[in-house]
């Protein structure tokens, strides 16, 4: 079984860095949110592994509550975001 927690480990870390460079390369602010919102899952995984290999079940609390900001988090920037590119006034002054 450590093998397999080991491999967990290893693919979420990668997984990682692929995401850090989506979320530092991104060429819109909406590419960048994707990428962080899926750090905050990736994050939610490594906990999880973590209370699985360690069976301590109380560091389950905060993935309710990483669960919980990312969400809020998300719906905040996607609703209050401006866009990259200003909108085109179709001709008008």
């Amino acid at each position: 079984m450590t093998v397999i927690w080991g491999t967990a480990g290893v693919l979420l870390g990668f997984a990682a860095v692929i995401t850090m460079y989506r979320l530092l390369a991104g060429p819109s602010t909406l590419d960048r949110l994707v990428a962080l919102d899926t750090l905050a899952a990736m994050t939610m995984c490594g906990i999880g592994i973590w209370a699985a290999v360690s069976r301590d079940t109380t560091v389950t609390y905060s993935l309710a509550a990483l669960a919980l900001v990312g969400f809020i988090g998300s719906v905040s920037v996607a609703r209050f975001r401006v866009p990259d590119t200003p909108l085109d006034s179709g001709g008008q002054s």
